[in-house]
């Protein structure tokens, strides 16, 4: 009974001993990861850091989400200030001394070196988020950093520096460890946008003001306006000071920060904000949740009452980065199965010194990989390790403006640079230094300095450049002063001739070049300068502002002879003689049509040939005085005369031409003819031209120099030389004095012409170019030209410029359309003619014959179709005309004299016989004298007997045959 009111009495007691069994039993189940922390606490990051690390720490197992967990990391901090011997003895210390399985925050690069060959000659992950990485951490899978890559900040910048079209961009950075890496991958991602980087500014960190001083006046002579910085917050502020009082903070300048120095405006605040006005500032991009607001907070309670008196207000990217480490490593040490790990150190390696003698651990390296596997979303983002680095994502660009930092964009690896993260906008309006709205074009002329612009001196050809009372003229020297002279900004120049003490030139072309090159005199080159590929690999040449290429000059020659039978020559053989025989065969047709209505073409045969030539080429000056009344004929005629106007009109021309205009044609064609004759060719001294001499397989031997266009003319007409080989501009120039006597011919070998040379990388090369273009485009640079070739140009003396003889094939169409038209009215006049007098083919169709036929054809052809009364000129009246009708010849009759001229019978139906009395009526028929069966020759029909008409020939025979015709 007394022992339950004792157990009852103490039952408080024993229950918390229970708790307090519980409690220890638990403790012990926990398993401990040392990790150390090599931090220098005497710098702002150092500071930053561990303050985020100790929130890390208390945070994650203070989450709930981490409860349960079975390990616990415990950090051993090393405060080793910058030395980085000191750091790697901290290192040593903590791997040998305290077995730690991870080694966090070796701030800067030279630190992390060394401790991370410790690393990896222990197999213990070394973890950095401060350090930057150089390239020879990459071969070390030991060493991991937990901040963006710096090849994605360069990226950026130089898409920054793309949308402003800057040419040039200096970077301006520390000359230590940190920058090895981040100086080559800025210029390799500048020079994928088409950026040059002429020139490297490198501070030491033991720089004094006026070593700083030198270097910024090296950046002010300097063209380029556009810088890129990166070095430590102290330095940097020194740097910027010094730039501000050198007048470099103003209008025209460019500055953009780095992440790394990005950060300075949150830690040096005001003092920053003030020197660096205008700034651009990169920095990687984190999103403002209400996570990070709330860790700001207790951040900054905490940093604020461990540091009094401090300014910083919040934690920089650094600070953020270390508090990812510290949970990303909580998470791997819980994933790496240290429930059951063996945690004591495994001893591996002996040797004579502390580096030899350390032990690897196969804890640490479960650690490491499990670490790489990390995948969680963190106070800067995501959280994930690849290529032994941190997942970059986006980027965020600031203004620095009156004490602020303005949001002005953002950078992303799809959209570049935006206004938005999520769509692709316009930047916010960026105040440069000096307060300007308008960007910057990336360049200013150096402090004091004028342009040196070096001039050729020239033998002949001055109208190109040549100097005139200490003043430098001609063309070339126009076109470059009108092209400055339109440039928005002034451009303080200076011209110098290229000469030696006795007033001849340096050198050659090619030396002058090299010169501009060299930077020793001379800034650019104002001239015929010739751009050639390999000049330009010392200079960079303006868009040509000549025309280009090269051709032959020859000296041309009459070929065209005038002689007393130059009038046949407008027209060939072949359509003489076709022009000819249309003549005839027009003047026939004509003829064939009019004879049996029209006088005109009537009479002896003599005369009527005469007639028809007459006629035909009395068309050729539309005097043909013949009365055409047919209308058959009429047709004929009208499209007769057409083509006879044609080919007159086109005969006077080309006769007009051979008469006025000379047949200038070149001596030589092309330079296989010169190569095979072996003649002598010309060029221009001092040029390039024996480059391509010497491609064309001309012999060294076989070319010869001159400097003049009077020296070109001798040689040409001298025959010294056969061709003068040059290019176009000084071609056209030597024309302007002696167009009639040569000409250009052969193909054009492409040549760029001239333009002007600048040193590499000279701003004023583009803005020469767009000057040029402007000026071709808007008719400046014809006028120009006008006054260096002429107003008119001398046309090429080729066959193009002189007039051959006309063809037959020229006027085959014409000649068609005429023959078709009077063959047709020929055949539609038969036609009708023969329809006409049908009746007297039917007569006696019985006895009817071709030979027959063909009389009847004849004699009605030759019978006249005018009234009986009507005396045809120059011929005998003929009898009984009107109205006749051949008859069939009839056979041979007893009463026939032997010897006597034909005849034929005849039937007179209208017309009174030829004693004038009328036919009786009623009479059964009469007798009429008739011919033989032979029909009548064409030749009778057309002799002075056969004109007496068929009825004289009844009279005239001796004898004569009779038959009776009944007339009905």
């Amino acid at each position: 009974m007394g022992a339950a009111p004792l157990l009852q009495r103490h039952s408080g007691l024993l229950l918390l001993l229970l708790l307090l069994a519980a409690g220890a039993s638990g403790a012990a189940a926990q398993v401990v990861v040392d990790v150390g922390v090599i931090l220098d606490r005497t710098t702002w990051v150092g500071n930053i850091s561990w303050t985020s690390i100790e929130l890390a720490l208390d945070e994650f197992y203070a989450d709930p989400r981490h409860a349960g967990y079975r390990t616990r990391l415990k950090l051993h901090l090393r405060d080793t200030g910058p030395d980085p011997i000191d750091a790697a003895a901290a290192g040593l210390d903590l791997l040998k001394n305290v077995g730690v399985q991870a080694i966090v925050g070796p701030q800067t690069s030279s630190q992390a070196k060394f401790i991370a060959e410790l690393g990896k000659k222990s197999t213990v992950p070394v973890i950095s988020f401060s350090a930057d990485c150089p390239s020879q951490f990459g071969q070390n899978p030991y060493f991991i950093r937990t901040a963006w890559n710096d090849s994605s900040q360069a990226e950026a910048i130089a898409s920054l520096v793309e949308k402003h079209n800057w040419r040039e961009v200096v970077p301006v950075f520390e000359d230590d460890d940190s920058n090895t890496r981040f100086i080559p991958d800025l210029v390799d991602a500048l020079r994928q946008v088409d950026t040059r980087v002429s020139y490297r500014c490198k501070i030491h960190p033991s720089d004094t003001g006026d070593d700083m001083r030198r270097a910024i006046s090296n950046l002010k002579l300097n063209w380029t306006t556009v810088f890129v910085v990166r070095m430590s917050h102290a330095l940097a502020l020194k740097f910027f000071n010094l730039a501000k009082d050198e007048g470099m903070m103003g209008q025209g300048y460019v500055w953009i920060t780095a992440y790394g120095l990005t950060d300075i405006f949150d830690v040096v605040g005001s003092p920053a904000l003030d020197v660096m006005q205008g700034v651009l500032g990169v920095k990687p991009h984190v999103q403002d949740t209400v996570e990070v607001q709330n860790f700001r907070q207790r951040w900054r309670n905490k940093y604020r009452s461990e540091n009094r008196g401090t300014s910083l207000s919040e934690p920089t990217v650094s600070g953020l980065y270390a508090y990812d480490t510290i949970w990303a490593i909580a998470l791997a040490a819980e994933k790496a199965g240290y429930v059951n790990a063996d945690f004591q150190p495994s001893v591996r390696n002996n040797g004579s010194t502390d580096f030899d003698r350390i032990d690897t651990s196969e804890g640490a390296e479960k650690l490491r990989d499990a670490l790489l596997k990390v995948n969680f979303s963190g106070m800067s983002g995501k959280f994930q390790i690849k290529d032994m680095q941190l997942v970059s994502v986006n980027y965020t660009i600031i203004n620095i403006v009156d004490q602020k930092r303005r949001l002005v964009g953002f950078w992303t690896p799809r959209s570049g640079i935006s206004g938005s993260l999520n769509t692709k906008v316009d930047l916010d309006t960026i105040i440069w230094p000096g307060y300007n709205k308008a960007a910057p074009r990336g360049w200013l002329f150096p402090v004091n300095k004028t342009l040196q612009i070096a001039v050729p001196v020239k033998a002949g050809f001055d109208e190109f450049v040549r100097f005139e009372n200490g003043k430098a003229m001609g063309f070339c020297i126009d076109v470059f002063e009108a092209v400055v002279q339109s440039l928005p900004y002034d451009v303080p120049r200076n011209y110098v001739q290229f000469r030696d003490e006795t007033g001849h030139s340096k050198g050659t072309y090619d030396d002058l070049v090299y010169s501009v090159y060299l930077e020793q005199e001379y800034d650019a080159v104002a001239g015929d300068i010739t751009i050639l590929a390999n000049r330009s690999l010392y200079v960079d040449f303006t868009l040509p502002y000549t025309e280009s290429g090269v051709r032959m000059l020859v000296p041309v020659l009459d070929r065209r002879k005038k002689t007393a039978w130059t009038f046949l020559k407008p027209l060939t053989t072949d359509l003489w003689l076709g022009t000819g025989a249309f003549f005839f065969f027009t003047g026939f047709v004509v003829w064939c049509i009019e004879h049996r209505t029209n006088q005109d073409f009537r009479g002896p045969p003599a005369s009527q040939i005469g007639s028809v030539l007459y006629f035909s080429f009395s068309t050729l000056v539309f005097a043909h005085r013949e009365k055409i009344v047919n209308n058959l004929s009429r047709i004929v005629v009208v499209v007769w005369l057409f083509v006879v106007l044609i080919v007159q009109q086109s005969y006077t021309a080309s006769l007009s031409s051979i008469l006025t205009v000379e047949q200038l044609q070149p001596t030589v064609t092309n330079l296989e003819e010169i190569i095979r004759n072996g003649s002598y060719v010309g060029y221009l001294n001092d040029s390039f031209l024996p480059m391509l001499l010497k491609r064309l397989k001309i012999d060294e031997s076989k070319v010869i120099p001159f400097d003049s266009p009077e020296e070109y003319n001798e040689a040409l007409s001298s025959g010294r030389v056969a061709v003068i080989v040059d290019e176009i501009p000084y071609l056209k120039v030597f024309l302007k004095k002696y167009c009639r006597d040569y000409t250009m011919v052969g193909p054009t070998y492409k040549f760029d012409g001239f333009g002007y040379a600048f040193t590499r990388g000279s701003p004023l090369t583009s803005d020469i170019s767009r000057g040029i273009l402007k000026f071709a485009s808007n008719g400046t640079m014809d006028e120009l030209q006008k006054d260096l070739y002429g107003p008119t140009s001398c046309p090429d003396k080729d066959d193009s410029q002189t007039s051959s003889s006309l063809t037959l094939n020229s006027f085959k169409g014409l000649f068609i359309i005429t023959g078709a038209s009077s063959m047709l009215a020929l055949i539609l006049h038969i036609v009708i003619t023969v329809y006409t007098h049908r009746h007297d083919f039917n007569s006696d169709s019985s006895h009817s014959s071709w030979r027959t036929w063909l009389a009847i054809l004849l004699k009605i052809f030759h019978e006249s179709d005018s009234p009986s009364n009507t005396p045809v000129k120059d011929e005998p009246a003929m009898a009984n005309v009107g109205g006749t009708v051949e008859s069939p010849a009839s056979p041979p009759d007893s009463d026939t004299d032997t010897g006597s001229p034909p005849n034929h019978i005849i039937t007179n139906l209208d017309s009174y016989t030829d004693t004038g009395s009328p036919p009786d009526v009623g009479t059964p028929g009469r007798e009429v004298a008739v011919q033989d069966a032979k029909p009548l020759s064409f030749a009778y029909m057309h002799s002075g007997s056969g004109h007496s008409g068929v009825a004289s020939l009844s009279r005239s025979g001796s004898s004569i045959r009779r038959r009776q015709i009944s007339m009905e």
